[in-house]
C-alpha cells in the first residue's frame, strides 16, 4: 500500500487513489459522449436531418439562426441533465461534482479542438459553460441530497451496544 496516503482520520476517511480517479473519468467522459450521442441521435430523427460527428465536435454547428443548430444546443443542455445522473452513480460525491464536470468540458474542449480547431464562437463557449455549470449544480444537489439522507438506526442494534 506504498501509493495510498491516509488524508484524515474518522467518519469519510479519503484514500488518495489515482486509479480510482482516472476510472471515474474515463466513466464520466463515456456518459458524456454516450448521452450526448442519444440526444443528437433524437434531436436528427425529429428533424430528419442526416447525421455528423460535425454536431458533436465544430462549434458552427451550434447556432441560433437555424432550427438545427437551436435543437442541437437543447441536446447539449438534455446532456448536461444525463451527466448530473452520471456524477451521482460514479462519483457520489457533492464537493467533486465541480471538478468531474469541468474534467469532462475540458476534455470535450480537447476533442473539439483537435477535430476542427480551437472553438472561437461565443455560442460555443457560452452553451459548454452554461452545461458545465448545470451539469455541476444539478450533481451537487442529487449528490448532496443522498449524503445527507438519515441513516436508519433500528431500537434493537442500539440496546445490543449500550
Amino acid at each position: 500500500m506504498l501509493g495510498k496516503r491516509k488524508m484524515a482520520a474518522g467518519f469519510r476517511s479519503y484514500v488518495w487513489d489515482p486509479c480510482l480517479i482516472i476510472s471515474q473519468i474515463v466513466a464520466v467522459q463515456c456518459v458524456f459522449y454516450i448521452f450526448l450521442a442519444l440526444w443528437i441521435l433524437l434531436v436528427d430523427f425529429w428533424t430528419g436531418s442526416t447525421r455528423s460527428l460535425d454536431q458533436f465536435f465544430r462549434a458552427k454547428e451550434l447556432r441560433f439562426t437555424t432550427f438545427k443548430g437551436k435543437i442541437t444546443m437543447a441536446a447539449f443542455c438534455l446532456n448536461a441533465l444525463t451527466g448530473a445522473g452520471g456524477l451521482w452513480v460514479i462519483v457520489r460525491r457533492a464537493k467533486q461534482c465541480l471538478d468531474f464536470a469541468a474534467t469532462a468540458h475540458l476534455i470535450h474542449l480537447i476533442v473539439c479542438t483537435i477535430y476542427a480547431g480551437f472553438p472561437t464562437t461565443l455560442t460555443w463557449w457560452l452553451l459548454n459553460l452554461a452545461c458545465m455549470a448545470l451539469m455541476s449544480v444539478i450533481g451537487e444537489f442529487i449528490c448532496m441530497r443522498t449524503e445527507l439522507k438519515a441513516i436508519p438506526v433500528s431500537v434493537a442494534s442500539v440496546k445490543s451496544t449500550v
